[in-house]
């Protein structure tokens, strides 16, 4: 029994997704379908990103995950399958791929679109091409292409010198606790136990690493790495990111600005290190 994950943009406030459920399942109804979440930003690719890479890489072998991102931001002719870690990527050719899998995958084939200008005449074409692979299990389709230019975006990277680190801020979650694109091997790298500053929004430092929300007392702020391994920073009970004027970074921040009704947002995270 395959497992198909689905992640989008599109919400879940229509018939959508469940008549893309239902469009996977007449192809073969013993698929398992999972929902990972249908919120993603449609500008955020970064965000989007890390998301999927860090819930993609728990699933077993010959999963398919489709992803549903900005289908139609510009004219589309085709989608992409990769084959990646032994799992199945399907999405559009919009950088999206390569941020996930931080490489280009060596197995990637294109599924052109002709007649397809909806949502479900996509998904239904991305039903079929699931089942081809199910049966025949071959990445290639018929009169498809094996080997191909695709767009290609990587994730940032944190700036690094001697004594210090800088990180964009990567995701906000629900409890609006900042996660940065520092990662603990990163961090731990260039720290080599010297005492350490994480400053944000100006002033504001954090001086220590916690394990959980549990060394600190309600309403302090702390630092930690999180269970995909990015550093986060957080407020006991409290939100982070609305305090402090925190907020990630995307191209739709830079087309608006980032002064908003007088109020500053910060989109980085620096560390010093002390000798």
């Amino acid at each position: 029994m395959n497992i198909i994950t689905l992640t989008t943009d599109i919400g879940q406030q229509d018939y959508l997704v469940g008549a893309i459920k239902g469009q996977i399942l007449s192809q073969n109804n013993s698929f398992n379908i999972v929902d990972i979440t249908h919120y993603l930003s449609s500008t955020n690719y970064p965000q989007a990103a890390y998301i999927c890479s860090n819930a993609f890489k728990h699933y077993p072998p010959k999963t398919f995950h489709i992803i549903i991102l900005n289908f139609f931001d510009a004219p589309i002719t085709h989608l992409l399958i990769a084959k990646h870690n032994h799992q199945y990527i399907v999405c559009p050719d919009n950088g999206i791929l390569t941020l996930i899998a931080g490489e280009k995958p060596k197995e990637i084939a294109k599924i052109a679109l002709q007649d397809q200008h909806n949502l479900l005449s996509i998904t239904a074409l991305i039903a079929r091409a699931i089942g081809y692979i199910t049966q025949n299990g071959s990445l290639v389709m018929p009169k498809e292409e094996s080997h191909i230019n695709i767009i290609e975006k990587y994730p940032l990277r944190p700036t690094i010198g001697s004594d210090w680190m800088e990180g964009q801020i990567l995701y906000i979650d629900n409890f609006e606790n900042v996660v940065v694109n520092i990662t603990k091997e990163e961090f731990y790298l260039h720290c080599r136990d010297r005492a350490f500053n994480i400053l944000f929004a100006r002033n504001e430092k954090i001086e220590v690493i916690s394990n959980n929300y549990a060394s600190i007392s309600e309403g302090e702020k702390l630092a930690y790495f999180n269970s995909a391994g990015y550093l986060e920073i957080a407020i006991n009970k409290g939100n982070m990111a609305g305090l402090f004027g925190l907020q990630s970074y995307h191209d739709r921040m830079l087309k608006t600005g980032d002064v908003v009704q007088n109020k500053w947002f910060y989109h980085t995270v620096k560390i010093f290190f002390e000798d």
